[in-house]
């Protein structure tokens, strides 16, 4: 290979990576254009072509989604999660589904090897939760509710299962979102304090019971809503 085409993508390397830093820091949040291509150029003090491979490159990875005539937008924060994204789109249950697979055991290996930390965690998580529910504060309940699963499976010391459900993030927090668009109108949302128990009183099957047990009820809910 010439010494030039060497350089060359050496360089679009390195700004990929600096978009993808830029990405996971949340620089450019989920479903927010990036700067237009003059604007990076100047940034990064590189060229046109080299800014056109490197988004065109985490396009294809589907970090980034160009629109032609209207920009590139971020589409997920990692690899990982843009390939699940495309796997499974935007289909609730089958999102449900893939969580269920994830979340259950992340729940029962929680019980397990979770630190008095991290139950602590929990335990403050799940009340910020039950505040922002009680004051309607929609966005912040998705948000909460989201880290809070994030948390549990973390606390599962499982570091493989870990990047795999952090891979989810951004359709699990969709997922949050639409089914509790739902129940809105009720006085609680569907709660977590018997995963919080099962889990603090070091019961793996019951915290797997849990967890399978509202996303089971999720999963019917969307099936019904499809039906």
């Amino acid at each position: 290979m010439p010494l030039a085409a060497t350089r060359r993508s050496g360089l679009v390397d390195q700004v990929i990576s600096q978009l993808r830093e830029a990405i996971r820091r949340g620089e450019w949040p989920v479903g927010e254009r990036i700067p237009t291509e003059a604007t990076l150029v100047a940034e990064l003090g590189v060229g046109r072509n080299t800014v056109r491979e490197a988004v065109r490159a985490l396009a294809h990875s589907g970090l980034l989604e160009v629109r032609q005539g209207d920009g590139t937008y971020v589409r997920a924060t990692s690899e990982v999660s843009g390939a699940i994204r495309r796997l499974c789109g935007q289909e609730l249950r089958e999102v449900l589904q893939v969580r269920k697979v994830l979340e259950v055991e992340g729940a029962r290996l929680a019980a397990g090897w979770r630190s008095e930390e991290e139950l602590r965690e929990l335990a403050a998580l799940l009340a910020r939760r039950d505040e922002a529910w009680a004051q309607r504060n929609f966005d912040e309940f998705v948000r909460v509710d989201a880290e809070f699963h994030l948390a549990t499976v973390k606390a599962g010391h499982n570091a493989l299962l870990t990047e795999l459900y952090r891979g989810l993030t951004e359709v699990v927090t969709a997922s949050v979102a639409t089914t509790t668009q739902a129940d809105l109108s009720q006085t609680d949302p569907i709660g977590h304090h018997g995963l919080l128990d099962a889990i603090a009183e070091r019961d793996p099957d019951r915290a797997a019971a849990e967890a399978g047990g509202f996303l089971g009820e999720l999963i019917a809910r969307a099936g019904d809503d499809l039906g």
